[in-house]
């Protein structure tokens, strides 16, 4: 299964988040991409003088520099969202990597052990309590998304109650502490679709930095498909679709799919087997 994202990228290049001098000498390089990050949206620019407060995220193949800058207030000009656009592969995972960064930074200003203020080391892959020197380095927080069909090979997708009319997508839910992945996947179904499972298939993963999710992505097989309904708390609306079900309502804009760069889409034309159009 081909992901957004899980392919993709720069090679990270953690040997160099120390040194001060060849981050400079990169930050200044007429060749060097910064993306300037604020509130989720970014824009592009280039090399600038000073990498003090530029977060190194690693070089591509041809050993072009790529940092993110974050903006506290808005100070952009032309912004973009991963939510709103369909991106290359390979810039979809460098914004991924920029947009988690500078999410965690802003929520990481003090201390999580005596809440001293914080300060950024290693170029942005680490913080730094100045109080009592403690280190402190970004999490992702592990949530499965499921695809679930029966045995005549149909689909099932939900609608949360939070979400516009017509629009549905593969079911999802952070994995609790002490469980496993497999676990949280039966769990969530079963709370939110009233649906038991078989024989789950690993299919691939996704950073998504909304704020700072991993996305596990699974499929299994649904043991009572009668049975399956809406818990009318998180899902509102649940739906069985063939394959000339679900491609008709989405041609005919019956139906709305999430965005093409989430892995969520690629669940479901991975289904389907080939893209969706209208």
């Amino acid at each position: 299964m081909l992901l957004p994202v899980g392919n993709f990228g720069l090679d990270r290049a953690g040997h160099l988040r120390a040194d001060q001098s060849a981050l400079d000498v990169l930050a200044s390089s007429p060749s060097t991409r910064i993306l300037r990050v604020h509130d989720g949206r970014f824009s592009w620019d280039q090399g600038v003088a000073d990498s003090s407060d530029l977060i190194f995220l690693g070089l591509d193949e041809s050993s072009t520099a790529y940092f993110a800058r974050h903006y506290e207030h808005q100070n952009l000009d032309a912004t973009f969202s991963l939510r709103e656009n369909d991106w290359p592969d390979f810039e979809v995972a460098i914004a991924t990597h920029a947009v988690a960064l500078t999410n965690w930074h802003s929520s990481h200003q003090r201390c999580p052990r005596c809440g001293g203020a914080t300060e950024s080391i290693l170029s942005g892959a680490a913080r730094r309590c100045l109080d009592d020197g403690s280190e402190h380095h970004p999490r992702s927080d592990p949530a499965v998304i499921s695809l679930v069909v029966d045995g005549d090979d149909r689909l099932l997708l939900g609608r949360q109650r939070v979400w516009p009319e017509k629009r549905f997508s593969a079911f999802a839910g952070f994995v609790e502490p002490g469980e496993s992945l497999e676990g949280c996947l039966r769990r969530e179904l079963l709370e939110e679709c009233g649906v038991e499972i078989q024989t789950p298939q690993y299919l691939g993963s996704q950073a998504w930095p909304f704020p700072a999710s991993l996305m596990v992505a699974f499929t299994a097989m649904a043991t009572n498909p009668t049975q399956a309904k809406a818990d009318g708390v998180e899902i509102e609306e649940i739906k069985w679709f063939t394959r000339v079900e679900l491609s008709e309502a989405y041609r005919q804009e019956e139906l709305l799919l999430p965005p093409r760069i989430s892995i969520a889409r690629r669940m479901i034309e991975h289904w389907y087997g080939s893209e969706l159009h209208r």
